[in-house]
């Protein structure tokens, strides 16, 4: 059932919610009469925050009003008529309105859609028999709701009580005021004669003493009536302050926390729709509050009465003045983070939001937002309202942006499209730390005011650790520090602090969700694989996982010790057999065809009970990001002998003069898949089709590998034997890795200008300095396997 006939059953405050979506900007015709159509569309396809996906929002815009112009065709009859005049004015507003913005479309109808669904799975939760049926985050939602519910008619009440106190308390002033004509009455008998005095005072004096009666009774009552307001206030306050703790130290949190694992390829942390909706709920019941206890004073100062109501207010105002503070301070987030992974001289984007902007109309007179870079230390003085006003620890380029208000979804954000890190000045380092596990972090601040300037709010928000790189070689350990904080950092901690040592089964769940995200595969790593890494890790030869559960990993286990004879680090061989995969294998891994994480007894265990021409893929212990083929076969120089051979491992270099399914139909040797597929039928659809004949002449080369030892002349394909093809020695055999082609080579020394970048300079040299630290006896030496 399509989205929009489930919309259309919706009642109630959701129904209300659901049309409120829509209106000139989109009408809700359109989205009735091309809901097919809508639903069937990529929307999501399109990146909102990329200017060059402006021509694919221009084209869906053209689809659309095709669309309508066809429905407008096939209206007939008095009604379709009618119809056709509608539905023809609307594809032209929409032309108008989105033929110089059609991103804004795009961003109007993924606003509508997303809200529909969310609409529609409230709903369907709410209505689904036995209140345990509900899942635990609906049951939130639910709570939430009805806090929101009892927070609006609490605001009601306390809106009636203080009109009627107004009523009343005018209405005493009218009698205050009759009192005092009174009472100049009687001051003016004395002018009168004694007889005519005689006369009218006692009806005076009757009159004033009923009217200071019924003051001071009233009075009182008055009195009441502001101390009972001012005590539902207090309440309402409480419950708001309740509400809002658990929408920004929960809700919100787990939002970030999300976004932080989303970095190390997490789930995506979901759309801010929901949570804003929430945030200006919030604002519109703080600000209707701040109004009724602004009211309250007001009454106040117009007919003070001596008590205790004076003090209250005040309590009161400040409390809601903190509750306001709170939320805008919060609710100032960034929505997209800069890469975590910064190297200088490159372009980078980010996009700052306030959740309340638009309720609070911020957005008349649209503030500015600047960013700025600091490191660890800054970032915690900050945090400590200590002074740090205009250090930074860099140079970011085209860093300021003013706050853009989309009036389709609502949403008041800053985008930064074009930033580019000009400069870096580094700390002092502690100890062994290299300039890779240094953290920075990007400040967004601004500054606005709310009600006439009457509020003046400063908000700040630090954007995740940012590890910075001036070369590219730097890369891969700088992913080892942004990867360790994201997994492992607390929410609410000092800036950058992490654990030294974590549980190993948590270094194992961030493995595997980086894993999948890079390779981009649902098949992630396995039990076996990850004892596998446990071996290697720890050095250890147990095969069973319990014995790793409770074992810790330290951070220079992880990435500042090297490996047990070799010159490279744990993370460093794991992060090389990533960039394998996603650059060369990922689909081979997904189709189950690369066992990988096997050493070489494993492979030759496996093996040996196979037939021969039985190989598979395992990755090579010696060499970063290298996979090599192990298969079983006779011993050429012993009869009747069977051994398993291990090919020298390929590399990305290799993948990219030839793919390993191409190497894999080169070698006839190799027969079958471990343990018994034929390798024609796992690999075959990624075979590179034959070359066409000559073109003007000229007959293209192919490459080809051989292995020496397992080629021969390539006899009659049709006896049916296997065959051995005598090619060319190809790289991979002997890893020569000569080319006549070089790419330019940067000079990272120099900045954008062609200038001596000193500080740059000092990176490279650190960098170097730290290789140069490393045990290297065994750097040459090493066996490749």
């Amino acid at each position: 059932m399509s989205v929009w006939i489930q919309a259309q059953q919706l009642q109630g405050e959701a129904l209300h919610q659901m049309q409120s979506l829509y209106g000139q900007h989109f009408p809700i015709e359109v989205r009735h009469y091309l809901s097919q159509w809508i639903e069937a569309q990529l929307w999501d396809s399109v990146d909102l925050e990329n200017p060059q996906e402006e021509f694919k929002a221009k084209r869906m815009l053209d689809s659309l009003i095709q669309e309508l112009q066809k429905k407008v065709e096939h209206q007939v009859g008095e009604d379709g008529f009618l119809l056709k005049i509608k539905l023809g004015h609307y594809a032209t507003q929409l032309k108008n309105t989105y033929d110089r913005c059609p991103l804004e479309l795009v961003r109007c109808i993924k606003h509508i859609l997303y809200t529909e669904q969310r609409l529609v799975r409230e709903a369907t939760n709410a209505s689904s028999p036995g209140g345990g049926m509900l899942d635990s985050m609906s049951q939130k939602y639910q709570q939430l709701n009805q806090a929101f519910e009892e927070l609006r008619l609490l605001t009601q009440d306390t809106d009636n009580d203080l009109r009627k106190l107004q009523h009343s308390q005018e209405y005493f002033i009218i009698q205050y005021q009759e009192s005092l004509h009174i009472q100049a009455q009687l001051g003016n008998l004395s002018a009168l004669p004694p007889s005519d005095r005689v006369l009218r005072e006692p009806a005076l004096l009757s009159k004033r003493a009923t009217m200071e009666a019924w003051l001071t009774r009233e009075a009182n009552t008055l009195q009441k009536y502001r101390l009972d307001l001012a005590e539902k206030h207090q309440k309402t306050l409480q419950l708001l302050r309740k509400q809002q703790t658990t929408i920004l130290d929960d809700e919100l949190i787990q939002w970030k926390r999300r976004q932080q694992l989303a970095g190390n390829g997490g789930p995506p942390e979901g759309a801010l729709d929901v949570l804003q909706s929430w945030c200006e709920k919030l604002a519109e019941l703080i600000c209707q509050n701040r109004q009724q206890i602004r009211r309250a004073e007001h009454l106040r100062q117009q007919l003070p009465i001596p008590g205790p109501v004076e003090e209250l207010l005040t309590e009161l105002n400040n409390t809601i003045t903190d509750i306001i503070s709170a939320l805008v301070t919060s609710t100032f987030i960034i929505e997209k983070h800069p890469p975590q992974v910064l190297k200088t001289q490159t372009k980078f984007a980010a996009t700052v939001r306030l959740l309340v902007g638009g309720k609070l109309n911020v957005h008349m007179n649209p503030p500015q937002v600047k960013a700025t870079i600091i490191s660890e230390q800054q970032a915690k003085a900050l945090l400590k309202n200590e002074n740090t006003r205009n250090e930074s620890s860099g140079e970011i380029l085209n860093n300021s942006s003013v706050m853009e208000y989309h009036q389709t979804t609502g949403t008041l954000s800053a985008h930064f499209r074009n930033m580019s890190l000009k400069r870096i000045k580094r700390s002092d380092r502690r100890g062994a730390e290299s300039v890779t596990e240094e953290k920075f972090t990007v400040l967004f601040e601004s500054q606005f005011s709310v009600g006439g300037n009457e509020l003046v709010f400063q908000v700040k928000t630090l954007s995740l650790p940012v590890v910075v790189i001036v070369h590219g070689s730097q890369d891969n350990n700088a992913t080892a520090t942004v990867l360790w904080d994201n997994a492992f950092a607390e929410p609410g901690r000092v800036p950058f602090a992490i654990p030294d040592k974590v549980m190993w089964p948590q270094l194992c769940d961030a493995l595997n969700m980086k894993y999948k995200a890079e390779v981009q595969s649902n098949r992630g790593l396995s039990e076996e694989n990850l004892v596998f890494l446990a071996q290697k890790a720890f050095s250890s030869a147990s095969t069973s996982p319990e014995d790793y559960r409770s074992m810790t990993m330290s951070w220079s286990q992880f990435n500042r010790e090297s490996l047990p004879g070799r010159n490279f680090t744990f993370w460093q061989w794991f992060d090389g057999v990533i960039e394998l995969m996603k650059k060369h294998l990922k689909l081979h891994w997904n189709d189950g065809a690369i066992l990988g994480f096997v050493n070489k007894q494993q492979a030759q265990d496996m093996l040996m009970s196979k037939p021969n021409g039985t190989f598979l893929l395992r990755f090579s212990d010696s060499e970063i990001g290298g996979i090599t083929i192990a298969w079983v076969a006779e011993n050429p120089n012993k009869a009747g002998e069977r051994m398993v051979w291990n090919l020298m491992p390929y590399t990305t270099k290799d993948f990219s003069i030839r793919s390993l399914a191409d190497r894999i139909s080169d070698l006839n040797h190799l027969l079958f898949l471990y343990p018994d597929r034929p390798k024609d039928e796992v690999f075959s659809k990624y075979y590179t089709p034959p070359h066409s004949k000559a073109v003007d002449g000229y007959v293209k080369p192919q490459i080809r590998q051989v292995v020496p030892e397992f080629a021969t002349a390539n006899p009659d394909p049709s006896s049916g034997n296997p065959t051995y093809m005598d090619h060319a020695a190809s790289p991979s055999v002997s890893h020569p890795h000569i080319y006549g082609i070089y790419p330019p080579i940067n000079d990272s020394m120099l900045d954008g200008d062609g200038e001596f970048d000193l500080e740059d300079t000092m990176d490279v040299a650190r960098h170097v300095e730290e290789l140069l630290r490393r045990p290297i006896e065994n750097q040459w030496s090493g066996q490749q396997s």
